[in-house]
């Protein structure tokens, strides 16, 4: 069953908001940002968009890698934790991770062995909502649920870290595409 164009485009900006949360770009990945046609219009996303792709024009994969660790890897602790959970905990006994990976198992996803990240880092989330939309196209319903639960709560807050650190450049304009996507993605559903 192929996918409308705009539900394509959705699980595109969530395959790239996890690819580029996850490791830093490398020179090819920052020369398709380069190419990529710009998004149409004035709004939040238009903007971040063009500020993420002119980024990119002057970026080196060394000095994207080195701002990617110092922000999310760090030595010992990361200044930004990309795990959701951090952002959604509001009593001691919560456990949103518990229910994430109940989500994965009855959709029948999860994490592959080979890969030391949790679940709930940005990365697996928006991967999972990717996967949603493109591959078990789940209903309009499922997804909101999801997105809701899981995505927009702890990635708004997550981007806003990201976009209040001192240490983000590159990542700062990568946080506000997200961010606006996402707050789009949020008024879709509404």
């Amino acid at each position: 069953m192929s996918l409308a164009p705009e539900e394509e485009a959705r699980a595109n900006h969530y395959a790239l908001i996890a690819r580029l949360f996850y490791a830093a770009p490398d020179q090819q990945l920052i020369a398709e940002l380069v190419r990529a046609p710009a998004i149409e219009g004035e709004g939040e996303l238009a903007t971040a968009w063009r500020e993420m792709t002119a980024a990119c024009r002057d970026a080196f994969p060394v000095t994207l890698e080195n701002e990617h660790t110092e922000l999310f890897v760090g030595t010992g602790k990361a200044e930004i934790t990309p795990y959701l959970s951090h952002y959604t905990v509001r009593h001691r006994d919560d456990n949103p991770l518990v229910e994430l990976r109940q989500k994965f198992a009855a959709w029948g996803i999860g994490r592959r062995e080979d890969v030391p990240e949790y679940e709930d880092h940005i990365s697996g989330v928006c991967e999972a909502m990717r996967f949603a939309i493109a591959v078990q196209q789940r209903t309009p319903e499922e997804q909101k649920d999801f997105f809701e639960r899981f995505v927009h709560r702890g990635a708004s807050v997550f981007c806003d870290a990201v976009s209040a650190s001192a240490k983000a450049n590159f990542y700062r304009r990568v946080a506000r595409f997200a961010r606006s996507f996402l707050d789009i993605e949020k008024a879709a559903f509404e």
